[in-house]
């Protein structure tokens, strides 16, 4: 077990979320769940799941507390084709926010974030940096082609 591990709290919808996220990410997978009774048919109580290198356990346990933006998944994406992906999934149920951020159907906050943003946000040069952080901040799902005409400025 990890020393530090996200802990998550679902409205008993848990077997549900846990379904969807591990049908979202390739590398992912259920670890372990105990259920309310034991028996297979009984609702889940917690459970372990991992998405890539990450261990999540969670718990149905109840309307008492919700998902808020305070907390976010920040998902580093290799291309557009992976923010296209993860945004299309993750909005489904869900709501779209601004600068690549979202809520999925559970109410979580992710954060669908490309690689060659962080490389453009961290140009040495201001004005090309401060150009894709403006283009960013006029986007909900983050468009990697414009962000490079950004830091291309004016024509």
């Amino acid at each position: 077990m990890k020393k530090l591990t996200p802990f998550l709290w679902f409205d008993d919808n848990l077997e549900e979320a846990i379904t969807f996220y591990t049908s979202v990410f390739e590398d992912s997978s259920i670890l372990e769940v105990s259920r309310m009774g034991g028996a297979a048919a009984d609702p889940i109580f917690s459970a372990t799941f991992r998405i890539h290198d990450q261990e999540f356990r969670a718990i149905n346990g109840g309307p008492h507390f919700r998902f808020n933006e305070a907390i976010s998944l920040f998902v580093d994406c290799a291309d557009q084709a992976e923010v296209d992906y993860l945004w299309e999934r993750l909005t489904d149920g869900g709501e779209p926010s601004q600068c690549g951020w979202l809520k999925d159907r559970f109410g979580l906050s992710w954060q669908i974030v490309p690689r060659r943003l962080i490389e453009l946000l961290g140009d040495p040069d201001p004005a090309a940096a401060t150009r894709v952080r403006d283009a960013m901040l006029a986007m909900g799902k983050i468009d990697v082609a414009a962000l490079e005409a950004a830091h291309a400025g004016p024509a």
